[in-house]
């Protein structure tokens, strides 16, 4: 986390913005957090800590988050804002369980291929390249012998 401290001090200085308790305390519970907390999770986190903090103050601490490469945010199909881990994130991809809601990430060189590819044939410079696949997780499924056919 030391690291992480470092960066958003930085990156306050720079905003002459001040270092807070606050952004502490939801830096450190977001850095422990599991991936793809929403707000409202998070807020349940902070205030198990500092009941003083408000959903408004962890959202702002989230925006300043992303800004500075701290956390990634994502908006899946159901609309809710998610955020995950930013510093030293490795490109990967989303498998979203429509069910339960389940996030579980993966990477595969072949997609990354693929993006480059087309990339390079459309003389097209890429930012950003995400793959989100909706579905049922295997819980939700159920056991295997019970599924149908496909």
């Amino acid at each position: 986390m030391r690291d992480e401290s470092r960066i958003l001090a930085q990156y306050l200085r720079q905003k002459g913005l001040k270092q807070t308790s606050q952004r502490e305390t939801v830096l450190r519970l977001f850095l422990e957090a599991p991936k793809h907390i929403t707000v409202d999770e998070l807020t349940a986190r902070v205030r198990q800590v500092d009941r003083k903090v408000g959903t408004s103050t962890v959202y702002r601490c989230l925006k300043l988050f992303t800004e500075c490469g701290l956390a990634l945010e994502s908006k899946f199909q159901h609309g809710r804002a998610c955020f995950e881990h930013g510093y030293k994130a490795t490109p990967h991809h989303h498998l979203i369980c429509t069910r339960c809601g389940r996030i579980d990430e993966f990477e595969n060189p072949l997609i990354e291929a693929v993006a480059d590819k087309i990339c390079r044939e459309g003389d097209f410079r890429s930012e950003e390249a995400r793959l989100e696949i909706y579905g049922l997780c295997a819980a939700c499924q159920g056991p295997k012998a019970s599924r149908a056919e496909e």
